[in-house]
């Protein structure tokens, strides 16, 4: 007689739905780091009421419903995060300040390899880079922080009305009342549309190279031959965006010269192309500088994201934390 089968142990169990569980909570915070501490947190609640749950729902939703009140009461104590373009209209290379708001001001970009599954169906894997794109992220964070919820387990995760209704202890027409709500709110809002990552589409590679080729070289010519008319430029945490490749030549020939000699490593964030940038240092070498999370859209790159914080991102993307002369 075959040996019964073993159940895999608990902490297993959990640990397997880790990368999902951030993903969710990121979509839900706007914050990498603040994301994987809520996974931890809903972890450790789950470990720590293990023998009050003895099969009494899927593990999954189990774990979704802790995450959620997590996230929830997080959300309870501090301000909606945001991108530079939500909190007021474009600079010109004149008028620009270089103030700096606090990291928690806000949205913060994630390494695919925490939120998007390392194998599937390319189809699917498309999706879930499209649905933490940062314009998305943006908008979701709009919303009411239980409307957030339900959107993002209705629309994104695919879970039925009665399944959110019971992870959230309400009712199923409450639930529907939240989705129509958080529809109306998002289309109010119109998201700008972005191209994910093709990791096998030829031309939008023939982009990425020419992009790390005419930055390096800091050829603005040839970036700027890239550039959607209408690009936006962010640089977190400055407040300060712009808009159009006119003023973003100006401003890499001006305030942002010092970018000139910079080497890009490639990366991937939120479901885009990514480079961890690292200029010239006094040694020879080459120090951190910004982590460029780059939108695309018809064969342009419209958004361009240089994030500052490096002494957190570049160990969160496993980035160098220097590069030899």
């Amino acid at each position: 007689m075959a040996d019964a089968e073993v159940e895999e142990p608990l902490e297993l169990q959990l640990e397997q739905y880790r990368r999902e569980l951030t993903g969710y909570c990121y979509r839900m915070l706007g914050s990498a780091a603040e994301a994987e501490d809520a996974v931890q947190d809903a972890m450790i609640k789950a470990w720590r009421g293990r023998h009050g749950f003895e099969g009494r729902a899927a593990l999954r939703s189990w774990l979704y419903r802790i995450a959620t009140n997590v996230c929830l009461d997080a959300l309870r104590s501090r301000k909606t995060r945001a991108r530079p373009m939500d909190l007021g209209g474009p600079s010109t290379v004149a008028t620009a300040s270089l103030t700096v708001l606090p990291e928690v001001t806000w949205i913060g970009p994630v390494p695919d390899a925490r939120v998007v599954s390392e194998a599937g169906d390319p189809a699917e894997l498309a999706a879930q880079r499209e649905s933490v794109r940062l314009a998305l992220i943006s908008a979701l964070q709009r919303l009411a922080p239980r409307q957030r919820a339900v959107l993002i387990l209705r629309e994104v995760l695919g879970w039925r009305a009665s399944e959110v209704a019971d992870l959230l202890d309400s009712t199923v027409a409450s639930v529907n009342s939240a989705l129509q709500r958080a529809r109306a709110t998002l289309a109010v809002q119109e998201v700008a549309a972005t191209e994910p990552l093709r990791p096998l589409d030829q031309e939008q590679a023939a982009l990425l190279t020419r992009y790390v080729r005419a930055f390096e070289r800091y050829d603005m010519d040839g970036l700027t031959a890239l550039l959607h008319e209408e690009v936006v430029m962010s640089m977190p945490p400055y407040e300060l965006w712009l808009r159009g490749h006119q003023d973003v030549r100006d401003w890499m020939l001006g305030p942002g010269a010092e970018c000139r000699d910079s080497q890009l490593i490639a990366t991937t964030a939120n479901g885009c192309p990514a480079y961890g940038q690292y200029k010239p240092g006094p040694d020879g070498g080459y120090t951190p500088w910004a982590l460029h999370v780059l939108e695309l859209t018809g064969g342009r790159i419209t958004g361009l994201n240089f994030f500052l914080d490096t002494d957190a991102l570049f160990p969160l993307f496993g980035l160098p934390a220097g590069l030899p002369a």
